[in-house]
């Protein structure tokens, strides 16, 4: 039980009615979450709008309501107030349930379009190795103390990450790493917290279903880096275009790293092969176990970052050579034929972009590159062409089939991925609507000295048709068949 003045303490809102010296079992923004004594706070999305669900919150016994509108019509004895900002005073409402648990530990937060859930995963496991207890809050999952749950959201709603930061503090971690998306910006899930390092990784077309356009994407990320205190440091990636932009208003002291131009941090790749990379950071050459030019950035981001924490720069290069693979990005998956399977996330053009040229590097001309791939429905349909071209470009033979296709037509997002391939290209292209049945036929085509690239879903182990997530794990289908 804790005090509505204390839940509400430096928020600003308006009391509209009821009596205000209640104890509050509870609270919850989702009207079937509420019990007894509970606060219901009213939030107005992009789907829903809370304040329609305020009349089943009072009958399943809430006793206050914080919404941001005020004709709202409540028996007397629930107590009502009102704030402009719903979504601010809901994560501000849930810092203060949970005690402010943020307060009490060390939060880097990661943003960017690609790289965000390799770079935290990378942090929070290399600090785990070394002795200090860290926090994990990532696309892929949330883990506590060696303890896993799993992630609904790639930054939980305000209330559950509050439970899970207190937590954190209860089973005594110093650190919390966490990926930031651009939706919980614009959504105010992470107000309240005062982090103490943010990394920029990149950012290339995506979720402009959501956003509208890409400066709008562009300032939805800076908001990250606007709130920072003098105290935190601001790491940014500057061989992206965009990186000092993202950056520009910011108060923390700022620090740069790269692979082309000059950089507080620098890396140079020595080596590429799939078994990993040999970079020189920072002047010091190391072997790692990820391959790739995109994980090299993330190596050369997740460095930065243990160097800025105080991390000695010998010890942070020693324990990240020991670091494996992350879940769904860039799995190698072992065949019985001269077949490689890969598995990676890539989901968006840049990142697709990003992952076959780094099979093309691998590949070096000795077999032929197979890639599987599709694009997710009810997002945002203008980079479907794109990746489409961009498979086209780089593959020996293209295969389209679904992703998740969600509420739309699956053929209909496959013939918008087939636009952006040229004519000439279409002779090696083939549209496959089953997700299972590409696959089978991909490792069917494969020949000796073969690649075959599985994009889009990595670490999800569901298929999302028409509302219901049925399961389907790319690494359990592509090693299936590869070895039928």
């Amino acid at each position: 039980m804790m005090l509505l003045s204390t839940i509400l303490k430096d928020i600003k809102t308006e009391h509209l009615n009821g009596p205000v010296d209640l104890e509050i079992a509870g609270m919850s923004a989702d009207s079937r979450q509420i019990s007894e004594g509970f606060l219901f706070l009213a939030l107005s999305g992009t789907q829903v709008d809370g304040h329609q669900f305020i009349d089943k919150a009072v009958d399943a016994g809430a006793v206050a309501i914080v919404c941001s509108r005020k004709d709202i019509k409540v028996p007397e004895h629930v107590t009502v107030f009102y704030t402009e900002n719903a979504h601010q005073a809901y994560a501000l409402a849930s810092s203060n349930f949970y005690g402010r648990p943020a307060n009490n530990l060390k939060v880097i937060g990661i943003t960017g379009t690609n790289g965000k859930t390799t770079t935290v995963t990378l942090l929070a496991n290399l600090f785990n190795a070394c002795g200090i207890k860290s926090g994990l809050l990532s696309t892929v999952r949330y883990q506590i103390a060696g303890e896993e749950f799993p992630a609904s959201h790639t930054t939980p709603d305000a209330l559950h990450l509050n439970e899970l930061l207190a937590l954190m503090v209860e089973k005594e971690c110093e650190y919390c790493f966490m990926e930031v998306s651009s939706h919980a910006l614009i959504q105010e899930r992470v107000a309240g917290i005062d982090f103490a390092g943010a990394v920029f990784s990149n950012i290339t077309q995506d979720h402009l279903d959501y956003h509208g356009t890409f400066q709008d994407y562009i300032n939805a990320k800076q908001i990250l880096f606007n709130n920072l205190s003098r105290s935190a440091f601001a790491l940014y990636n500057a061989d992206d275009k965009n990186g000092h932009i993202i950056v520009q208003n910011t108060h923390a002291k700022k620090f740069t790293y790269a692979l082309k131009k000059p950089a507080d941090f620098k890396s140079r790749i020595i080596e590429n092969h799939v078994g990993g990379l040999a970079l020189n950071v920072d002047g010091i050459e190391t072997w790692f176990r990820l391959p790739g030019r995109f994980n090299a950035y993330n190596l050369t981001a997740v460095y930065a970052c243990a160097v800025l924490l105080g991390m000695e720069k010998d010890k942070v290069l020693r324990e990240l050579s020991k670091l494996d693979h992350i879940d769904g990005r860039f799995n190698l998956i072992s065949s019985n034929r001269n077949v490689t399977g890969i598995v990676d996330y890539a989901h968006t053009p840049d990142a697709l972009k990003n992952v076959l040229e780094t099979v093309v590097d691998l590949n070096n001309g000795n077999g032929r590159i197979i890639c599987v791939a599709g694009a997710g429905g009810d997002r945002d349909p203008s980079k479907r062409p794109q990746m489409g071209k961009i498979m086209a470009h780089f593959a020996d033979l293209v295969i389209i089939t679904s992703d998740n296709p969600r509420s739309e037509n699956p053929q209909t997002i496959i013939d918008e991925v087939k636009e952006g391939i040229d004519i000439t290209r279409q002779k090696k292209v083939l549209s496959i609507e089953s997700r299972e049945e590409a696959i089978r036929t991909a490792c069917m085509m494969a020949q000796d000295n073969d690649i075959i690239l599985l994009a889009g879903k990595g670490h999800e182990t569901y298929q999302e048709i028409n509302g219901v997530r049925n399961h389907f794990d790319d690494r359990e289908m592509l090693y299936k068949y590869l070895n039928e």
